[in-house]
């Protein structure tokens, strides 16, 4: 745990214990959203056939960003979700976006 708080630059053990709450929350809420979501957007298992599942896949992942920075404010985490948010964008070579957030655009 030691070296995970050094990495992420966390000093308590309380707020590790915070954030991992709010990972565990933001991947069950996004999962469980998502059936929603692409049912409210008209992609559902009936006329899609078997491309349902990817397309819901994808349509957990911009659900999953934006629960992991709200609840992340809402824990009071909103800087290391943030960073966390940016790094993994960057990650993902879509880190653009996190700059368009940030007022960096072209």
């Amino acid at each position: 745990m030691e070296k995970l708080k050094e990495r992420w630059g966390i000093t308590s053990n309380f707020q590790l214990v915070i954030i991992f709450i709010v990972f565990a929350i933001t991947g069950s809420l996004s999962a469980y959203l998502s059936k929603p979501f692409t049912n409210y957007i008209g992609l559902t298992e009936e006329n899609l056939g078997g491309f349902f599942l990817p397309i819901r896949l994808l349509a957990i992942f911009p659900i999953y960003q934006v629960l992991l920075v709200l609840l992340g404010f809402l824990f009071g985490q909103f800087t290391f979700f943030w960073w966390f948010e940016k790094k993994m964008l960057r990650g993902m070579k879509l880190g653009f976006i996190a700059d368009w957030f940030e007022g960096k655009r072209d």
